[in-house]
């Protein structure tokens, strides 16, 4: 583990809320590490969702008291965001860690960077140019397997928000990361993901769980964090 305590920034999916990462936050701080978790969902409801969010976190970011070297820790679709969130702040930032989280594409819009049958699915499901929420654009919903506790379930069933399907059409802020960075992949689909990580020179973990695990089994994902931060910083 590293040896200086770090301040862990944990930033979630635009499409989730920070329940599907507060027990993370909570077992980096019982290992040492003191964790900060926003709330971003009000800026991801109307667009232009990136420039809201952009600015959202760094106001928010503005009155946490930061100790130690800071670290931007993003899970799923907060991902590709991660270097512009780390450019938005006036401290600065040590080190990126993506958890299954997409890879950053900067100029680039998520519709650019996926089959164009996926993009027409998720078209399909929205209404008035909103997206369901997360859980819904599955079939079975995938949080009746993921998540057993059933009160956390629920809390992140409702914290997921409609973001505009504008969102995943709007071009992500052509920022590029040249700092230390490592990746924890824990599903299948960031398999890919996980590869390019380490083709790029960074240390990677591969934890066998689920993509939710930040919810449902955080200590281990904590201590993977740790390991490669030991490494990083």
């Amino acid at each position: 583990m590293p040896a200086t305590p770090v301040t862990a920034v944990l930033v979630h999916s635009p499409f989730l809320g920070p329940a599907s990462l507060r027990p993370l936050a909570d077992a980096l701080a019982s290992l040492g590490h003191p964790a900060v978790l926003l709330d971003l969902r009000p800026s991801v409801v109307a667009p232009p969702v990136h420039q809201v969010l952009l600015g959202a976190f760094a106001d928010a970011m503005s009155g946490e008291p930061l100790d130690g070297p800071v670290v931007l820790i993003g899970h799923s679709g907060a991902g590709p965001l991660l270097p512009a969130f780390a450019d938005s702040l006036e401290d600065e930032v040590a080190g990126l860690v993506f958890v299954d989280a997409g890879l950053p594409t900067p100029g680039r819009s998520w519709r650019d960077t996926v089959p164009a049958a996926l993009y027409a699915e998720l078209r399909a499901l929205s209404r008035e140019g909103q997206l369901p929420r997360w859980q819904r654009w599955f079939d079975p919903d995938p949080l009746e397997s993921l998540v057993t506790d059933p009160t956390l379930r629920a809390e992140i069933a409702d914290e997921a928000p409609e973001v505009p399907i504008a969102f995943l059409k709007e071009e992500r802020p052509d920022v590029t990361w040249t700092g230390p960075a490592g990746y924890v992949q824990l599903s299948a689909p960031y398999e890919q993901d996980a590869t390019t990580a380490e083709s790029r020179g960074w240390p990677t973990r591969r934890l066998p769980t689920h993509h939710l695990a930040p919810a449902t089994n955080p200590t281990p994902v904590a201590e993977a964090i740790l390991e490669l931060l030991k490494t990083l910083l």
